[in-house]
């Protein structure tokens, strides 16, 4: 089987392996927040070269809380049991922060998202975050 990016990125940098059990729902929604930012990055550059502005646009409608709040809720359903355990976690988490243009109900929804995305990427899920932000974006009716 081929190693995922965190295991080569590891490797190359001589970073020892940890526990991601140990990790804490806010660490795993800090790597997740930048994994699913790069995803979406990826299939908004995918569909057209157009100007920076306009691609930051279309990401940024995306990667909002809301939006992040929005697939969560819709995703559900299809989560694994450890899936739905590490996004309550993340969800339930005490964030010292909030995103400015958030409700709170919002912002602990995307945490617990991002958490969920940061679990996957630690341990070489990528395949499961494409398929999950693939079904989130179609349920909730969004294209990038």
């Amino acid at each position: 089987m081929e190693k995922g990016i965190d295991a080569y990125i590891r490797e190359q940098f001589d970073i020892k392996e940890v526990d991601i059990r140990t990790y804490s729902p806010l660490t795993l929604a800090y790597i997740g927040d930048g994994i699913f930012d790069l995803v979406i990055r990826s299939i908004v550059v995918g569909r057209g070269n157009t100007r920076a502005n306009e691609l930051h646009h279309r990401t940024s409608h995306i990667v909002k809380a809301h939006t992040q709040a929005e697939m969560a809720e819709k995703l559900l359903p299809v989560l694994t049991e450890t899936e739905n355990d590490i996004y309550r976690r993340g969800r339930n988490a005490k964030s010292p922060t909030m995103a400015k243009n958030a409700t709170m109900s919002d912002y602990r929804k995307a945490t617990g998202f991002e958490a969920l995305m940061g679990y996957l990427y630690l341990t070489d899920q990528f395949e499961r975050i494409v398929f999950l932000v693939k079904e989130g974006l179609v349920a909730i009716g969004e294209t990038c």
